[in-house]
């Protein structure tokens, strides 16, 4: 039940995401004065709707998406009037741009002429279609900054000795039960005992897990002094990791996986301790909220520059038993996976499981916005890129000397907006199918 939970609260956020990005685009589309004849959340079949005005709001039965229909989207070829329905030519490319001038037409009427989206000045088009993106670039700014800052962030304030394993693993990776002095662990020969509150080493104060693990693993082979504070005193040891061949890891902890989605490795030292630690939620001020979100911003939009290296791991991680990136890109499925199971969780307290899905949340409205900004259509950015275009183009035809209006037919681009269609339902169909027999495991 809990898990069901989780996934209809995550399926109710993304259907408020995406009404607020539609209505990042209907209101400065209604600000200058385009007809906007639809204002649509998801896709499919109708089931409900109500015209207010000139512009009839609704649901679709499939919520993954969700549009506005403004008129005159698209300009009509040249020497031709805006609304003349003429015979489709025989090119089959010619056929879809002419049935989508068409469709455009559609609801343009005399007095509206004035009030298509084609005729608008290059800014005004821009703004309208970076509206949506843009709205849900707000909505991850507001969630991160209620979780960061009003809710707070776990901070780890101790990292301690959580246990000690007496023989260093075998070549084949396990443990062994009884070893001579040269075959204890780092930890065990220098005397750490599990319970030790680590101080510092190497003269570093310690606070976090990380920071010790990524001394550790920088100095094999090197004596490095270990303060830990026991029985309510400081004792001083001295530890020389061993060299070790183990999983690579990024500077967040987590293990890297490569384009093949094999685990990559690296000779690094290591002691033979396992490392835990307290934890305190802090409220962080506003600049260092903004700056959490700066951080996320980066990283999702790293993650979709490689987009191609993650979806050859993703086919890997599905039909060859790779091993999931835990950065890898999930869909619908993957994600409300993850929420039903942190919802479902027995180990996270009522605020952790609220924090965990604000969190999925703000990913997905930050995954929107950039997404929503690749300059291909169909997205917005197809659109930005073309009113963009349409400027340059403007431009060079009055250092020419010519005059009247000057148009960037989209339409034509068509083809490559089918093509585009096809392979993200292709991708969505991948993350689908990977998300069910090889998910994203939780750290």
């Amino acid at each position: 039940m809990l898990f069901l939970l989780g996934v209809i609260i995550l399926l109710l956020g993304i259907g408020v995401s995406i009404a607020l990005h539609e209505l990042g685009h209907l209101t400065p589309a209604k600000l200058f004065g385009v007809k906007v004849t639809q204002y649509m959340v998801g896709f499919g079949p109708t089931i409900w709707s109500r015209r207010r005005g000139e512009t009839e709001y609704g649901l679709k039965a499939i919520p993954l998406g969700g549009y506005i229909r403004m008129i005159g989207m698209f300009p009509p070829r040249p020497g031709e009037e805006a609304g003349f329905i003429r015979a489709s030519s025989t090119g089959r490319f010619s056929q879809l741009a002419d049935q989508m001038r068409e469709d455009a037409y559609e609801h343009i009427s005399p007095r509206d002429a004035d009030r298509v989206f084609y005729k608008l000045p290059t800014w005004k088009k821009v703004v309208i279609m970076f509206g949506g993106p843009f709205m849900n670039l707000v909505i991850a700014l507001l969630l991160l900054i209620l979780i960061a800052s009003g809710i707070g962030l776990p901070v780890q304030q101790t990292a301690n000795i959580a246990a000690v394993q007496s023989c260093s693993a075998t070549a084949t990776g396990e443990a062994a039960a009884d070893c001579d002095e040269a075959g204890r662990t780092a930890a065990a020969a220098a005397g750490v005992k599990p319970g030790d509150r680590i101080v510092s080493i190497d003269g570093t104060k310690i606070t976090s897990t990380t920071d010790f693990t990524d001394i550790v693993r920088s100095h094999p082979r090197k004596q490095i002094p270990l303060v830990v504070e026991r029985d309510g005193r400081h004792v001083t040891l001295q530890v020389t990791p061993k060299l070790q061949r183990m999983p690579k890891q990024d500077s967040s902890g987590t293990q890297v996986v490569n384009w093949k989605g094999e685990v990559e490795y690296e000779n690094v030292g290591v002691i033979g301790a396992s490392i835990g630690g307290t934890y305190q939620d802090e409220r962080q001020s506003l600049p260092a909220a903004l700056g959490t979100f700066g951080d996320a911003l980066q990283k999702t939009s790293s993650v979709f520059l490689k987009i191609p290296q993650k979806m050859v791991g993703v086919w890997n991680a599905a039909f060859s038993g790779g091993t999931r990136d835990q950065y890898s890109p999930q869909s619908v499925v993957g994600v409300g996976r993850t929420a039903g199971d942190v919802t479902e969780s027995k180990y996270a307290t009522t605020q952790d499981k609220i924090v965990v899905l604000l969190m999925i949340l703000a990913s997905l409205n930050m995954a929107l916005f950039v997404f929503n900004l690749v300059p291909l259509l169909p997205l917005d950015g197809g659109h930005i890129a073309g009113a963009l275009w349409e400027a340059v183009k403007r431009r060079i035809a009055r250092l020419r000397g010519k005059t009247g209006p000057v148009y960037v037919d989209v339409a034509k681009a068509l083809p490559l907006a089918y093509g585009v269609s096809i392979v993200l339902l292709v991708m969505f169909a991948l993350l689908a199918y990977a998300d069910i027999v090889n998910p994203v495991k939780l750290g």
